[in-house]
Formats: structure tokens, sequence, C-alpha cells
């Protein structure tokens, strides 16, 4: 799974940047970036193209990253599903839109909506394919959500208060004809709100893809919560936007991957919920177990055979129960 943003992305970035002044748009994602750590919405924080395009060049990356692996997931745990259509809420520049078009080879129409203006042209912009891609600007408490096999909310629910938040969530689910993937940053809050919603959403009929692999209640507790890393690769672009010298990234995110009833899912294994430690003698490993009970797992190096099926496995993935 690359986690780097596609070429032709990455080349109409660099295209609609040309003549503009790298460090203005640097200290103009800076500060996009404090206002949105202040908590600010959206609605807020974009104030023109200038501003789009900044926050385009510093986030996209890391949250492209994020909403593949979240995809990816879903596609793992479900290699039947393969949907036509997809509901991009809250799309900003159209991030989302790009890691789903790039593991589901079918999808043929593509809602974006968002409520900010900036950010939905310079989706239109960056779209993959104009023809089937249809923007709608809507404030999305309001909005009417067009169903699609595929609705994706990235990065979207944490910016709401929480009852909102479950509202909007519900009206995902109601779009949602196959499959719902919510992506939200990896902190204690986000995992909070995706407990919320996985509980809500679970009563309405809605099955667990991933990360989950139970319907079980959530065996995580506080002061610990359930998060995921991604690391990618920077661009020269990149890194100065961010005002950092570091070649990668890693963006911590949280996410849930669910699914109608009549969506056939494979076999479900326990996950891993944190980097796996290794030392001379064997490796370790805390699942998230299929039972509903996280556990702690470790694997001899003198047991061969099972070794090498974990011996490269990592934060994230599913290993053999």
């Amino acid at each position: 799974m690359d986690a780097a943003l596609p070429e032709s992305l990455s080349a109409r970035l660099e295209t609609l940047s040309e003549g503009r002044s790298g460090r203005a748009l640097a200290e103009k994602a800076q500060a996009i970036s404090a206002r949105y750590r202040a908590g600010a919405p959206s609605s807020r924080v974009i104030g023109d193209a200038e501003d789009a395009l900044a926050y385009a060049l510093t986030r996209m990356p890391a949250t492209y990253a994020a909403a593949t692996a979240a995809l990816h997931a879903l596609s793992i745990r479900a290699p039947g599903f393969r949907p036509r259509s997809l509901t991009d809420a809250g799309c900003g520049p159209g991030t989302a839109s790009w890691a789903a078009t790039a593991l589901f080879d079918e999808l043929e129409t593509l809602a974006l909506i968002d409520g900010d203006r900036f950010l939905l042209d310079l989706a239109g912009r960056l779209a993959p394919d104009a023809a089937r891609t249809d923007l709608r600007l809507a404030d999305l408490a309001r909005a009417d959500l067009p169903g699609a096999d595929l609705v994706v909310a990235s990065y979207v629910l944490t910016e709401l208060p929480d009852a909102a938040a479950l509202d909007l969530a519900a009206r995902l689910w109601s779009a949602a004809v196959g499959a719902l993937v919510i992506v939200e940053p990896g902190t204690p809050r986000g995992w909070a709100g995706l407990m919320a919603i996985r509980s809500m959403l679970i009563n309405l009929g809605a099955v667990v893809a991933a990360p989950c692999p139970h319907l079980a209640p959530c065996p995580v507790t506080a002061p610990d919560w359930c998060h995921f890393v991604q690391r990618l690769p920077r661009s020269r672009a990149h890194r100065l936007g961010k005002g950092a010298d570091a070649p990668f990234e890693d963006e911590k995110f949280a996410y849930l991957a669910l699914v109608r009833p009549g969506v056939t899912l494979a076999p479900t294994a326990p996950r891993v919920l944190a980097p796996p430690l290794q030392d001379k003698a064997a490796i370790s490993l805390k699942l998230c177990e299929p039972t509903g009970a996280v556990s702690l797992r470790r694997i001899g190096r003198r047991d061969k055979a099972a070794f090498r099926s974990v011996r490269r496995v990592g934060w994230g993935d599913l290993v053999e129960p």
C-alpha cells in the first residue's frame, strides 16, 4: 500500500503553485494549522483560494495517507466490495476521493460535498476525472447527502459538537448503500467520538469491518486510546509548508469502516494495536481480539513458523488467530 500522493495529483498541485511565493504559501499554511489547532472550523480557517492551496500542499499528503490506510483496511475485510459510486462528505480539496479512486477501479460517479467554496473549487481543479465528479457546495449539517455505495467522511466530524457529530454520522450511514468510512485525528477526543458513533451505528444495524475485529464494546480504556500511524514522505513543498526538515511525517489517525449486513466480510482476525516490540528472544504484540478483549501475545524466535508469520507485521495489521 503506497501512502504517497499519486504522481498525477502531486503534478497538479505543483502546476497550481507555479508563480506563487513558496514562502508566502508556507506562512499561510502555518497560520492555517494554528487556527485548526485552536479549534476553529474550516469555515473560519480558509478565507480565499490561496488559503485553500496552502492547506492542500501541507495537509493533503497526511490526509491521503490516513484515508488510504482506512480504505485499504475495508478492502481487506470486504474483498468483494467493489463500489461504483462515492459520496465524499466534507471533501475539502478532495483528498479522500483520490484515495478511494486509487483503491477502487470501478468507481464511476463521485459526489464531493463541502461548505467551503474555496476548498470545493480546488477539489474540482484537482479532481482526477471532472466528467464523473459532481461538486456540491452545502453545509453538511443541512445538506442532502446523496446515496452511494461508499460514503467517506475524512477529518470532518471532529470539528462538530458531539451531538451534531452523532446526527451527521447517522445521516452519513443512511446515505451509505454498502459501506461508510470515517477518518478522524488519532487523538483521545477523535477516538472517543468514533466510539460513540460506533455504538450508535451498531444499534442501527451497521457491521464493523475495521479496525475492530468484533462488535463488542471497545476494550480499550482511558488513558489509552485506539489509533494508528501512517508514515509518509514529505516533498520539498510539504517540508517548507510545515516548517520542518525531516523527509517524512507520521500521521496519527483513528478510523471506522462499517458495512451493511449484506456485504460479505472475510474471516475476522486479531489486529495489532501498538508498535510490535522485538528483543533477542521474541516479538510481543498488543492485539484486539475477535472475542472483544485486548491481549498481549509473545512469540518466541524458537517457534520458527509462528515467528516467521509475524516478524513483519506492523501497527494496525491483522495477524493469524
